[in-house]
């Protein structure tokens, strides 16, 4: 019985150090096929510069992230306080004193931390004007357009936003791509041998360099726009024509219209009379004074004397020669 308990003790423990050995041989194995599949990526990828160098830099999407904070690809972030908006705004506010009023919307502008983009008055008095173009913060825009809107009887107003969030994700990335392939173009252009591949390369990576640029400003033109919201603002005096509503038909309507026609047609004959009177009066006057004083000295030339009219005629007989006198 000992000797039989000895025999299966030692097949088990047999058993048990060959499935150890092989389940280690598995292991290596497994390992080593992976690094070499690893180093062929990489062999590869170091003999094709040109091939990978535009990825070069670039991790993988995910990469350094743990599984559960991996953005879920086409999944929109719906935050508010993430996205991207751009904020334009329009109004139009009737005014007692243009000039306080746009003194009071510049000071409003500058204390919520914005600027002054335009400036344009016309006109003085009760229908003076004045158009402001106001950047502010995006955060301060609402109450900006509320204070403006206090200055006076507002009498129109519009508000745009456009969400930009799509186009500055997808500006970001193809920043970061020309940046990538920028880099990988210096160095193969450090590594050029030749004029002609010096040459080839220094104009691709003036190229690319161009590509980088243009989008690095249309990044900053859309950080700007985003940063600061732009508000125009059209100030008008208490006698301003009111804004005429693009809606309005009937008679009435086209009454007033003509009658405006009639106005700037006359206003327009008026303006052409009063530039040439000035030249009807250096040349008219000494000319009608020359063809009046013609006329007078005409009519005080003496009159020519007419010849007499023939007398009456009488009529003779002929003579004869040889006749007698009398017979």
């Amino acid at each position: 019985m000992d000797g039989t308990g000895r025999r299966r003790r030692g097949a088990l423990l047999a058993a048990a150090g060959l499935a150890a050995v092989l389940a280690l041989g598995g292991c290596s194995g497994s390992g080593g096929d992976e690094a070499a599949t690893n180093d062929s990526a990489a062999g590869g990828s170091a003999g094709n510069p040109e091939l990978f160098g535009d990825r070069a830099g670039e991790a993988p999407a995910g990469a350094g992230q743990p599984a559960d904070q991996k953005p879920v690809a086409g999944a929109p972030d719906l935050r508010v306080d993430q996205r991207s908006i751009v904020y334009t705004g329009s109004m139009r506010v009737q005014v007692r004193n243009v000039d306080q009023a746009a003194r009071d919307a510049i000071t409003l502008a500058t204390a919520a931390g914005g600027f002054v983009g335009g400036d344009q008055r016309r006109s003085a008095g009760g229908d003076a004007t004045a158009d402001l173009t106001l950047r502010v913060p995006a955060a301060k825009f609402t109450g900006v357009v509320d204070e403006l809107a206090k200055l006076g009887t507002r009498q129109q107003q519009e508000i745009n936003t456009q969400d930009v969030t799509e186009e500055t994700v997808d500006l970001d990335a193809r920043i970061t791509t020309q940046r990538a392939r920028v880099d990988n173009a210096r160095r193969l252009l450090s590594r050029a041998t030749s004029i002609g591949d010096l040459v080839s390369l220094e104009n691709e990576l003036a190229r690319r360099e161009a590509d980088l640029a243009s989008l690095e400003a249309k990044k900053r033109r859309l950080a700007d726009l985003t940063a600061l919201s732009t508000i125009t603002v059209s100030l008008v005096g208490p006698d301003a024509r009111p804004v005429d509503d693009p809606d309005e038909a009937g008679f009435l309507v086209g009454l007033k219209g003509g009658w405006k026609v009639f106005l700037t047609s006359t206003t327009v004959l008026l303006t052409v009379l009063g530039a040439v009177l000035p030249w009807l009066v250096a040349f008219g006057v000494p000319l009608g004074l020359l063809w009046w004083f013609a006329r007078r000295r005409r009519q005080r030339r003496p009159a020519l004397v007419a010849p007499a009219p023939p007398g009456p005629v009488v009529a003779t007989s002929p003579t004869v020669p040889g006749a007698r006198s009398g017979a």
